[in-house]
């Protein structure tokens, strides 16, 4: 039997603390990222074994516009710009984003140590464009006091779930991961009732259990991200693993959404319903009427063989990707709705 790729920690158990790191690569900062792949798992290895109880992971992704920056050959048949959602009254925006860094442990120092090791080796060639700390609020729940990540597969459909198969063997083992940072009104959310929020998120918020079929509005949260079963019968789940921020100095309070799938379309799938409505009938995710999208970017993470041995370099930066832009780590081929700078929020 073929022995399969060894896949990064994207099903490593949610952690009190995270890091969240999104880059652009400068032009001419291809090399220097393509150097510190492969040295990625040592270094994790260096400051986790300082701090095993930490139990310390990274997971890379890399986005569309830096791909074909990077290597010579194919990309990843999925792979491409986070697409804006547009709806009638809220918006998914796209964001800059060339890296994802998703660094998680029991321990936020071990987060910290890791993040600087890295920023170190890629000093001079990337730009930090989003930076957000992410803590376990108390039995994993948001900021919003309801528990995050419920209906998330286990074990093995974990895997499943998550990590590309044979369906593009070239890339088995690799994920998509979608980022979203979303911030909270909590004046506005302390408003409503019990009653109301459950409502919105279509679950209780106590216990935790999903409202019945007669209960649950259409157009609440979990009504609006289940998704029916694919034509063989299987479920079409993501893997989230959402943390909680904020910052008293700015006021800003939220969570930043992560969520990995072995196809990026189940999870847009869900965030067309959240914002345009199941069908396009425009009745919005009413966690939205609270919730604001302010980042958005779609990555992909290549398996650990993939970062350990990386395909030859590209010919030349900046030659033309797939969807006609070029690659040169902003927003160019997104739509001029999208500026190519925006001026984004930092978490505490």
């Amino acid at each position: 039997m073929d022995q399969q790729p060894l896949a990064q920690p994207v099903t490593a158990a949610l952690t009190t603390a995270a890091r969240f790191l999104v880059l652009t690569v400068r032009p001419g900062g291809e090399a220097a990222v393509r150097a510190l792949l492969p040295e990625l798992a040592g270094l994790r290895r260096a400051v986790g074994f300082r701090v095993p109880q930490a139990g310390l992971t990274c997971v890379v992704g890399i986005g569309a516009l830096l791909w074909d920056r990077l290597v010579d050959g194919p990309r990843p048949a999925q792979l491409h710009p986070f697409r804006e959602l547009r709806g009638e009254r809220h918006t998914a925006p796209a964001t800059p984003g060339d890296l994802l860094l998703h660094i998680r442990a029991e321990q936020q120092d071990a987060c910290y140590e890791l993040a600087a090791q890295l920023l170190s080796r890629l000093r001079g060639a990337v730009d930090v464009v989003d930076e957000t700390t992410g803590f376990r609020y108390f039995d994993r729940r948001d900021l919003l006091g309801f528990v995050d990540g419920t209906e998330n597969p286990e074990g093995t459909e974990a895997g499943a779930a998550a990590l590309v198969g044979a369906e593009d063997a070239e890339f088995a083992g690799g994920s998509y991961v979608i980022v979203q940072k979303y911030l909270h009104d909590l004046a506005a959310w302390e408003r409503l009732t019990v009653e109301q929020q459950e409502a919105s998120v279509g679950r209780t918020k106590l216990a935790d259990v999903e409202l019945s079929e007669a209960e649950k509005p259409a157009d609440s949260h979990v009504a609006l991200t289940s998704l029916e079963a694919a034509a063989d019968g299987t479920e079409r789940q993501i893997l989230r693993m959402n943390m909680p921020f904020n910052s008293f100095r700015t006021g800003e309070a939220g969570t930043y959404f992560i969520g990995y799938c072995r196809t990026p379309a189940v999870t847009e799938e869900m965030l067309a319903n959240m914002f345009l409505g199941k069908g396009g009938d425009g009745r919005h995710d009413r966690l939205l009427d609270v919730s604001t999208a302010v980042t958005g970017s779609l990555f992909f993470v290549p398996s650990a063989d993939w970062l350990a041995a990386p395909p030859a370099a590209a010919a030349a930066a900046g030659r033309a990707v797939a969807d006609g832009s070029l690659g040169i780590g902003s927003l160019k081929g997104l739509g001029s709705t999208t500026p190519d700078r925006p001026d984004l929020p930092t978490g505490a």
